[in-house]
């Protein structure tokens, strides 16, 4: 079945799966999708992501983190540009998740950074997501 927006599909499987106290969750591969996978990981929103197979059956397993007591790491996630409005922001316009709190995820001409790195680098781009 064709999906006419990807990373809102991505983002709705974990917001599902981490509802639900699921451990892991799949999504069909894209190069973007990784990215966004990297840098959940690397901001300790998840705990690891690996990809299996090849073709059409491939799948990116993302593992899903809780705290001790079973609270999620990913409280919220939402999409911010859509395929029918995008959304672009300037180096000084990005916006700043809960007061630095969360992130918001960028792809820029330097790929796929946070809110943090793309004011460290001084690039703007297209805010795909926040994660908080």
């Amino acid at each position: 079945m064709a999906v006419s927006d990807p990373i809102a599909d991505m983002l709705t499987r974990i917001r599902n799966a981490g509802m639900a106290k699921h451990d892991t969750v799949e999504v069909p591969p894209s190069k973007l999708k990784r990215e966004i996978a990297r840098i959940l990981k690397e901001e300790g929103y998840i705990s690891d992501y690996t990809e299996r197979g090849s073709g059409p059956e491939a799948r990116i397993t993302i593992e899903l983190k809780y705290g001790p007591d079973g609270q999620r790491a990913i409280s919220g996630l939402r999409r911010m540009s859509r395929p029918g409005r995008r959304v672009y922001r300037k180096q000084g316009t990005i916006p700043r998740v809960l007061d630095g709190l969360g992130v918001a995820i960028l792809s820029t001409s330097r790929g796929v950074l946070t809110d943090h790195a793309a004011r460290r680098v001084g690039v703007g781009g297209e805010v795909l997501c926040f994660v908080y």
